[in-house]
């Protein structure tokens, strides 16, 4: 087992290469540990290079509401009128306060994400 520090993107590439030669390896084995290592090293290389935003609250919304199965007129309840939902998801009018509450509370949305 040779690991290194995960520092460039040749550093990375090969690590990525390593790891699908390991993939499936026994998990107590030195094989699994190595993969072990390097996966955890890849995913720290990966958080500071190729960081992932945090989705936009409508597009936030909008999957929760396809997750769920929900309807603009199902969105009401949380949003307030059927007119409102619609510049609400078409982005022409802001979340409240009170929405943000509503849907952190009932559906489960990630305040974070609803404040961006």
């Amino acid at each position: 087992m040779n690991i290194k520090p995960v520092k460039t993107e040749q550093d990375y590439q090969s690590a990525l290469q390593r790891i699908e030669e390991l993939w499936g390896a026994s998990k107590d084995s030195p094989e699994g540990d190595e993969l072990d290592l390097l996966v955890t090293l890849v995913e720290s290389y990966e958080m500071k290079h190729y960081p992932i935003a945090p989705p936009d609250p409508v597009d936030a919304i909008k999957f929760r509401m396809e997750q769920m199965g929900m309807t603009k007129a199902d969105m009401v309840k949380y949003l307030g009128s059927q007119s409102r939902v619609s510049e609400i998801l078409n982005r022409k009018r802001s979340l409240s306060l009170k929405m943000i509450k509503s849907l952190y509370k009932d559906l489960k949305i990630p305040a974070d994400v609803l404040l961006t």
